[in-house]
């Protein structure tokens, strides 16, 4: 008996470390709703990069066209609320 739970414990170790695509299905977020969250996390991200080369930005047409780029990445994550 305690070698079937040290299998059982070996194979999801494995599942885990292959990307654990079963685990996910199972117990949390379907795969849509997984790249749907990390699609948001990516827009999240290019964000945060694009306030610090505002912030950091000398030029004002590059100014202009970060400001562009931020409002278009605000239009996309509107998207996921």
């Amino acid at each position: 008996m305690a070698r079937g739970w040290e299998s059982k414990s070996i194979e999801i170790q494995i599942e885990e470390a292959n990307g654990g695509t079963n685990s996910d299905l199972k117990g949390g977020l379907p795969k849509m709703g997984i790249d749907k969250n990390r699609k948001r996390e990516d827009l999240l991200l290019q964000r945060a990069r694009i306030l610090q080369e505002i912030a950091s930005a000398r030029n004002p047409r590059y100014r202009i066209l970060l400001g562009e780029t931020l409002i278009h990445l605000d239009n996309e994550i509107d998207q996921f609320r």
